[in-house]
């Protein structure tokens, strides 16, 4: 039920020739159409033209919307203006009824208007925006809702007291001076069944004493309504507390472990191992066989001289290269946080320092590979003949097979997606349904970077280069495994290391390490380049 208040009054005391004496009757505007009010909930309520109506019976007039304090009866509904609702009630002669006499005379009653809303609608900004709802109970209460509602007379019998320079104050009737009849409140067509909706009190918010608790507990013990009644002018009264009031006592509360989209894996450092670095000085040297013998077929006969040959191995100077980063964190950081957080730090700090060596091994394996393949296409057939073609110039020159073929995402994927001339997968998902693999070049899956295409050993690296358009690159095939390897990556990885900065108050955590490479045989790789 939708309550609505009213303010300022104009009092008409009863005349001195008594003819109004023992009417006891107020009147003035119970609401306003078409006007924004805010109720005690917060919401914001208007009524569209002619939407209040009366019920079978006439409403009731209370004191604070308390049924247990009636203090008489609406008499008279007047909905023929299209601006408000004008009402007449009768107040009976009682204790209650003079005491509220008294204070409409004195302008500290206003009006509330009760209702029940039957159909509404909710606009963009949030306001309910009534079409038609049923008054079910007019109340006096101090604080109005609606500036523009107001009683504009009171009829009081000469038993209850004015003074007269508070009463000389008339306004202009909107009824009329001699209160004649007014009409009967017009016909309203009938409403359709809307969702049922609680009352709702569209009173301004007010102040409210809270009851004792034996103010309380009478309540409870009297009757039903009484209970409610106090229970709902709680409600109304009290402010509404959300989260965003209490942020200081609402707990932050860190579910699951640290999430991290980075998967810390070194692919092509871990397709071809690492070897261990001597720990002494800043270079070593790694020997190279350069000339080998020659062997001829010598005349024929008997003690003939052998052609001379040599043998020539030659040294190659590699630089160690230091790799690692550091983070300062605050003592209050250790002290305050969970103690995992430096577990976090040390191995966001490992996982930085892998990435970083990988990506420099695999531009130095591009870097340093010279031979070249050009891919015409994605096709079944292009790729057999480039992978073959890269195949062909590593065995030529060293008896050697190549054993992986390193590719970017975007190699990987084209891969996965190339067809022969009946659209069947090139390097088809080993298992799928009605695949059985049968003549395939090689086996691949979407949810897996293993595959082996040709039977190489794929090896799938973020940093790798490779691109689809013209002089970019679909990838390295070479002879990269075993004693024979033709690329080679040295590490010694120092790990983390910490000092206490006191200056600061502070802690400094590093992850370093040293890493090298040597390519010993360049012909042992080559590039795939997109023609």
């Amino acid at each position: 039920m939708i309550k609505l208040t009213a303010t300022a009054i104009t009092v008409d005391a009863a005349a001195p020739d008594g003819s109004r004496n023992g009417q006891r009757v107020i009147m003035g505007i119970a609401a306003p159409y078409g006007v924004t009010a805010s109720v005690s909930s917060g919401e914001s309520v208007l009524f569209e033209s002619g939407s209040l109506t009366a019920p079978d019976r006439m409403p009731r007039v209370y004191m604070y919307h308390d049924s247990s304090q009636p203090v008489g009866i609406v008499t008279q509904l007047d909905n023929s203006s299209p601006n408000e609702l004008l009402f007449q009630a009768r107040i009976s002669a009682t204790p209650l009824g003079d005491t509220a006499l008294t204070l409409s005379a004195d302008g500290v009653l206003d009006v509330s208007v009760g209702i029940t809303p039957l159909q509404w609608t909710t606009d963009d900004a949030g306001t309910m925006r009534i079409t038609a709802a049923v008054i079910d109970e007019i109340s006096l209460v101090p604080q109005p809702a609606f500036n523009a509602a107001k009683i504009t007379e009171v009829y009081a019998s000469a038993s209850i007291h004015h003074d007269p320079d508070q009463i000389d104050n008339n306004e202009e009737n909107p009824l009329d001076e001699e209160t004649p009849e007014m009409e009967k409140t017009p016909e309203v067509a009938a409403v359709e069944a809307a969702t049922p909706t609680a009352p709702i009190w569209a009173e301004a918010p007010r102040r409210f004493t809270l009851p004792s608790p034996a103010e309380y507990m009478a309540a409870y013990a009297s009757s039903t309504s009484e209970f409610a009644t106090l229970n709902a002018r709680i409600k109304a009264a009290a402010p509404d507390i959300t989260t965003t009031s209490t942020p200081g006592i609402l707990p932050e509360i860190i579910t699951g472990s640290v999430y991290d989209s980075l998967n810390p894996i070194r692919p092509f450092v871990s397709a071809i191992g690492t070897k261990a670095m001597p720990t002494a000085g800043a270079t070593f040297r790694r020997p190279k066989i350069t000339v080998r013998p020659t062997v001829t077929q010598q005349p024929t006969g008997e003690l003939n001289a052998l052609d001379p040959s040599t043998v020539t191995v030659s040294n190659t100077d590699i630089s160690k290269l230091t790799f690692g980063t550091y983070v300062t964190v605050s003592e209050q950081d250790l002290d305050w946080t969970d103690p995992a957080s430096i577990s976090i730090i040390l191995e966001q700090l490992a996982i930085a320092y892998g990435q970083a060596t990988d990506n420099y091994a695999v531009d130095q394996l591009v870097a340093q590979t010279t031979q070249t393949e050009t891919l015409t296409s994605f096709s079944g057939a292009d790729i057999t003949e480039a992978v073959y073609g890269a195949a062909y110039q590593i065995s030529n020159s060293s008896n050697y097979l190549p054993t992986h073929y390193v590719v970017s995402p975007v190699t990987w994927a084209k891969l996965g997606m190339a067809v022969d001339s009946s659209n069947r997968p090139v390097f088809p998902f080993v298992g799928a349904p009605g695949m059985n693999a049968q003549n395939a070049l090689g086996t691949q899956s979407a949810t897996s970077w293993n595959g082996n295409p040709l039977g190489l050993s794929l090896v799938v690296d973020k940093n790798m280069a490779g691109g689809t358009t013209t002089g970019t690159l679909s990838g390295v095939v070479g002879h990269a495994a075993g004693p024979a390897a033709g690329f080679e990556f040295y590490e010694q990885m120092k790990g983390a290391i910490s000092v206490d900065v006191p200056s600061t108050l502070g802690r400094t955590i590093a992850f370093r390490g040293y890493a090298a490479v040597f390519m010993a045989d360049a012909t042992k790789f080559v590039k795939l380049v997109n023609a």
